[in-house]
């Protein structure tokens, strides 16, 4: 019965629905190349005027390519006879699934309208957002582009951004690198930080004012713990974080301070 069915549909109607099919693909292809010509255009005007930020550009061009693609997706049905009418239609009477799926990404569309209206951050800042930690590379339609320290690209809902703590790094104009230096029982303290801050003042891109604080954090078993906080930009911070770290090794060393070691614990008797 399937068999006849079949091919009596290949017989009546198979020739129709392979032109109609070949039609579709072609339309995809050629409809897809003419988006990213006109996304590629949009850019490439942008940028030229210098007018628009390239955090807005870049939302404005997924804008114009999904856009695009929901009219390319609703020719290419008209193409099998699915008129737009009946396709919101069938949309409609989906069931509670899609409706909470649809939900979810007007959400981070909202969220994502809401970013571009308040400006938390721009492509190029460091910033923490949605857990993620590292670069703003796009503010899309739904979801934020972060490219982490460690090279890796990744992708936020921008409801998740939003509704999250933010921390700009690049707002400021500059930035505290805290690191820590421990002394041995037997070093003055205040000697190493006497030693310290010249040495510290000395690494290049550390600013002046304010000035590196260099103290006392708390006393350990082995030893007092010193803060060592320079400030910098933040585009030099993770050059100045290594460097201290130097300093403070070449500077105990040339010192002779001897390593701390942690005290034996008492035996029982």
């Amino acid at each position: 019965m399937y068999v006849d069915t079949m091919i009596n549909f290949l017989s009546t109607q198979g020739l129709d629905f392979g032109l109609k099919l070949i039609g579709a693909l072609a339309a995809w292809i050629i409809g897809r190349w003419i988006i990213s010509l006109v996304v590629k255009a949009f850019n490439a005007v942008v940028s030229r005027g210098h007018k628009i930020d390239a955090t807005l550009a870049k939302y404005l061009s997924s804008i114009i390519s999904v856009v695009l693609t929901v009219l390319l997706v609703m020719s290419i049905l008209d193409i099998f006879g699915v008129r737009t009418t009946s396709f919101a239609a069938m949309l409609a009477g989906a069931g509670l699934a899609i409706g909470a799926a649809w939900s979810g990404l007007l959400s981070h569309f909202a969220a994502g309208v809401f970013m571009q209206v308040l400006r938390p951050f721009k492509v190029g800042d460091f910033v923490q957002a949605g857990g993620i930690t590292g670069t703003v590379h796009e503010v899309g339609l739904f979801g934020t582009t972060i490219i982490t320290p460690d090279n890796v690209l990744t992708i936020v809902g921008n409801n998740k951004v939003f509704s999250d703590g933010i921390q700009n790094f690049s707002t400021l104009p500059h930035r505290r690198v805290d690191c820590t230096a421990k002394v041995d029982n037997s070093v003055n303290p205040l000697d190493a930080i006497a030693r310290l801050k010249p040495a510290i003042a000395a690494i290049p891109n550390v600013l002046a004012s304010p000035a590196p604080d260099i103290e006392i954090l708390q006393f350990t078993p082995e030893g007092p713990l010193l803060c060592v906080r320079p400030y910098t930009h933040t585009d030099h911070y993770w050059q100045v974080y290594f460097d201290t770290h130097k300093a403070v090794v070449a500077t105990f060393g040339a010192a002779g301070y001897p390593v701390p070691e942690t005290p034996l614990a008492p035996r029982n008797r």
